[in-house]
């Protein structure tokens, strides 16, 4: 299941526990940091990587999974995190395969913004070689 922190997120982490748990099957949650590929064009040199201000974010998003991943084990389902860096959708894609998941839960996109220009989740049902749930 892919994890950033949004209510949607929180909201599939407890039905993705749920559902961990009544399949006996362990929990992988996945939070993808984009790429930290960003340059600063104001430089003579050709690749400088700007500080990536997700350090806050990432401390913060840890902080929430611990206590939301302490009632997971508790309820007796086998926990695992990733964190990794790219494109989100591909990630997710990659982290099922390697993983023999049962299916891919996400929260559905918060913003207009993804309806129009598509969304990770859009993206996973057409692509996805497992089902895909987007919990509200």
């Amino acid at each position: 299941m892919g994890y950033d922190g949004s209510r949607a997120s929180r909201r599939a982490l407890a039905w993705a526990t749920g559902l961990a748990r009544r399949t006996s099957r362990p929990l992988l949650v996945a939070h993808i940091s984009p790429d930290p590929s960003r340059y600063d064009m104001g430089t003579d040199a050709p690749f400088v990587f700007v500080a990536d201000p997700e350090d806050d974010v990432l401390d913060r998003l840890r902080a929430e999974l611990a206590d939301a991943l302490t009632a997971a084990t508790l309820a007796g389902v086998e926990v695992h995190v990733a964190d990794c860096v790219g494109d989100t959708a591909r990630q997710l894609a990659r982290l099922a395969d390697e993983h023999w998941a049962e299916a891919l839960v996400l929260g559905a996109p918060e913003h207009r913004l993804h309806h129009l220009i598509g969304s990770v989740p859009a993206w996973m049902a057409r692509r996805a070689h497992c089902p895909v749930v987007v919990v509200p």
